[in-house]
């Protein structure tokens, strides 16, 4: 068994030296056991849409049960906006020194001197497979088929539909409903709604790896509930009939669905008798997206009369910001048998562990000088292990092309460790006294501010030239458009045979 954690030698994230001896003997029995692995992953929804975090009027039964039958952590962190988290997840270190300082403009590709959670996992005998978005690149040698996944059926860009003056581009005029997706490498027409296609198409490919002795790795990661809000109207009436606009209908109706489906995957694997065997995973990439509108009060009305507006869990800040709102998002943990299910853990940690807990459970050597993160098997395994308090960054990022980062390097960051935040230079929470981060007690605390800042500018001096896309070139061309265009010139598109 590793006796340690691999960090780069230049990382200054704190992190514990850990042994497996350390876990107990429920971690230990845990370590390599390679589970199948299922990990979903939401876009844009964030901590507050969920009804077991306190939502006063959305329904997720699934997610619901889920919660109620996983291990929760309550303070997950992880990244202000979508790419950058997942290049956490694929490389246990900070999305910013894999190169992702955006979510365009050749700035969200994932470095290819990283190597992948997929690949990882392939050293140990898994199967991994991408449903959904990928974000880490759209040009050939950045694709999902090229970092380490054996089936790839992905949309394009950061959304179905979108394209930029840049390689960041989906399908040309993709939809929400009858996507075009790419299929390991070649395009198909599905049909259906796209959080549907997607579920489906990541059920029958776990269908085919049960059948194998082989462990697998299924990644399902949605566009839902990311702009723009459109969902089925089964899933947007009942938002209509409270009075809520059609974005907040769009946008609720998507986790609604993204629950049904859920719930239909969970269904399917117990039919099946494969959760005894399956580590599952459920989280979002960012805080809650801010809807327009949805600063008005109110966005609706219950059938009581009751006001309806924007919940998210008391926090400060949305998507895109550096505060606990912006960055905290839900983490359950299933496995079924393994893991004493009903647990709420209160402990700071992030996107850069679930690549080390991953490899641990599978039993899998980390890539040398490259994860950041710990595992948290440990505390998976029990509770009250120990986890040693450290500093975790966080940067918005998102400066204008082709300026130098430095001169951004004291804007829209924040440093967290368990009890404090502190964002920009003069503002300090208490995140146990303050959740809500109501109260600067900067004053109260200058020594804890300035050796926050003082480890920030040395992660920052060690981070800056790991930034390697800043001085990428534009592409002059969208290579999703180029792909699909030749396709359908010479071969078509054809229907996916996961449409019968």
């Amino acid at each position: 068994m590793r006796a340690s954690l691999l960090l780069s030698p230049h990382s200054i994230v704190i992190c514990a030296f850990v042994c497996s001896a350390a876990f107990g003997n429920d971690a230990g029995r845990l370590e390599g056991s390679k589970p199948n692995i299922l990990l979903i992953m939401t876009d844009d929804q964030g901590y507050g849409p969920i009804g077991r975090h306190g939502h006063p009027w959305i329904k997720t039964p699934n997610l619901d049960s889920l919660y109620d039958k996983s291990i929760r952590f309550d303070r997950f962190m992880a990244s202000p906006t979508c790419a950058p988290t997942r290049s956490a997840l694929m490389t246990g270190r900070h999305p910013m020194r894999n190169g992702i300082t955006h979510t365009i403009f050749e700035r969200e590709r994932l470095t290819l001197d990283a190597t992948t959670l997929p690949q990882t996992l392939k050293s140990v005998g898994y199967t991994s497979g991408i449903f959904g978005k990928w974000h880490l690149g759209d040009e050939d040698a950045y694709l999902p088929e090229a970092r380490g996944f054996d089936e790839s059926f992905i949309h394009g860009a950061g959304g179905i539909g979108q394209e930029y003056e840049c390689s960041c581009a989906d399908a040309p005029n993709n939809k929400y409903f009858d996507p075009y997706v790419r299929h390991n490498g070649k395009f198909v027409k599905t049909k259906g709604f796209c959080t549907d296609v997607f579920f489906r198409a990541a059920m029958n490919w776990i269908d085919k790896q049960s059948e194998s002795d082989e462990p697998f790795f299924a990644y399902i990661a949605t566009n839902a509930p990311h702009s723009p809000y459109i969902a089925p109207s089964s899933n947007t009436n009942r938002f209509i009939d409270l009075g809520l606009d059609d974005n907040h209908a769009g946008f609720y109706g998507m986790i609604e669905n993204i629950d049904e489906n859920i719930g239909r995957i969970m269904t399917a694997m117990e039919s099946r008798d494969l959760l005894k065997d399956t580590v599952v995973i459920f989280m979002s990439d960012n805080g809650m997206a801010g809807i327009p509108g949805d600063r008005k009060k109110p966005i609706g009305h219950a059938s009581d009369g009751t006001e309806l507006s924007r919940y998210n869990a008391g926090m400060k800040g949305l998507k895109g910001s550096v505060d606990e709102g912006g960055v905290r998002v839900p983490f359950f943990v299933r496995w079924d048998g393994k893991l004493e299910p009903g647990r709420t853990l209160s402990q700071v940690v992030a996107h850069i562990d679930v690549f080390p807990t991953l490899a641990a459970i599978a039993g899998a050597a980390l890539p040398v000088h490259q994860v950041e993160g710990r595992s948290l098997l440990g505390l998976l395994a029990n509770s009250d292990a120990a986890w040693e308090d450290r500093y975790l960054f966080d940067h918005t990022g998102r400066w204008p092309t082709g300026a130098e980062p430095s001169d951004f390097q004291r804007k829209n960051f924040t440093v967290r460790n368990t009890q404090f935040r502190m964002v920009g230079d003069d503002a300090l929470f208490d995140m146990l006294a303050d959740p809500g981060q109501t109260k600067n007690c900067i004053d109260r605390y200058p020594v804890v501010a300035v050796a926050m800042l003082e480890a920030y500018d040395q992660w920052w001096k060690i981070t800056r030239p790991m930034m390697v896309n800043e001085t990428a070139p534009m592409s002059p061309t969208k290579p999703f458009h180029e792909a699909f265009d030749a396709q359908e010139r010479t071969q078509g598109i054809p229907e996916w045979e996961g449409n019968r």
